[in-house]
């Protein structure tokens, strides 16, 4: 018998009926607004929820892919076997401030956390005012811009690992560096953030957060669909330096193509297929790689069957 039926009746145990979709389009969940089906799509609302969710997984030995805003994801085109765990605003987003500690649940939206820092008068999250993802996705990439990373702000994260149960990880556990944390090996599920920040001025906070929004908007290719930026910063490089000086701004590949406004962004100029996307970042790393001798490697995580 198909499994779907089954999962479906037991996931209605616990979920409302809006919490999953069977046979999901990810192109409708992603910022590259590309890739296939998945089998399951679930919005839990509660660590509990992710607790049973995972559980749930277990029992009928399914694959499962856990996902913030899918902003630094690509979806490959003949989708995602399995379940895919998705954390939003809508159903995991909550907030709260008691001095200098600021709590968000993982689908809280980044930019909404560094408003939020900033109306209670806390200065260390302004960096993040642009980032287009949740703060459970940039836990789990050490997210950063304009000198600042979640690094130097988080205290804690509570995380669901796929025995169900809940963990709680500080300090060094976390191994945040460029671009990674332990929730890349570990496959925990970042469900609540701990930060601790500064007191500032709110004007002088809401005036940088100003300034860095400036700057987003006037050198990022906003007006188009993206993962952000689609490379590794390379040692001793930026990566878009590098694609700009190679000739590559606007090389296309189907509907996939290499911003003119910004090289390290490969952007979906409408009906971009995943396959489109690798092949254009293959030409890329190629001659990037034989023009100057730097081998780059894709920021984006890329999902789903081949």
């Amino acid at each position: 018998m198909d499994w779907t039926e089954n999962f479906r009746n037991r996931l209605a145990e616990f979920l409302r009926a809006e919490q999953f979709i069977f046979n999901a389009p990810m192109f409708e969940y992603t910022t590259f607004k590309i890739g296939g089906a998945a089998d399951v799509l679930i919005f839990p609302s509660s660590a509990d929820d992710v607790s049973k969710i995972f559980r749930l997984v277990d029992e009928f030995k399914l694959p499962c892919v856990v996902l913030g805003n899918g902003s630094n994801v690509l979806v490959r085109d003949k989708g995602i076997r399995g379940v895919v765990v998705k954390f939003t605003e809508k159903f995991f987003g909550g907030m709260k401030c008691d001095g200098q500690r600021l709590v968000a649940c993982a689908g809280a939206e980044l930019r909404n956390v560094s408003m939020f820092a900033a109306e209670n008068g806390l200065t260390g999250m302004e960096f993040a005012v642009g980032i287009p993802g949740s703060i459970g996705g940039a836990i789990f990439m050490n997210a950063g811009a304009y000198d600042g990373e979640m690094k130097n702000a988080v205290a804690s994260v509570k995380a669901v690992n796929r025995n169900g149960e809940l963990i709680e990880f500080n300090g060094a556990s976390l191994q945040l560096g460029y671009r990674h944390s332990i929730f890349q090996e570990n496959g925990c599920a970042i469900c609540e953030v701990e930060l601790i920040l500064q007191r500032g001025n709110v004007e002088d906070i809401k005036r940088k957060m100003e300034d860095f929004t400036e700057r987003r908007e006037s050198k990022q290719p906003l007006d188009m669909p993206s993962a952000g930026s689609t490379f590794k910063r390379p040692k001793g490089h930026f990566a878009g330096t590098l694609i700009d000086k190679t000739g590559l701004k606007g090389l296309r590949v189907g509907g996939a193509m290499v911003s003119k406004k910004h090289a390290g962004f490969v952007v979906n100029t409408g009906g971009a297929t995943a396959a489109d996307v690798l092949n254009l970042i293959a030409e890329v790393k190629r001659r990037v790689n034989e023009a100057h001798g730097v081998m780059l490697s894709p920021e984006v995580r890329i999902i789903g069957e081949e």
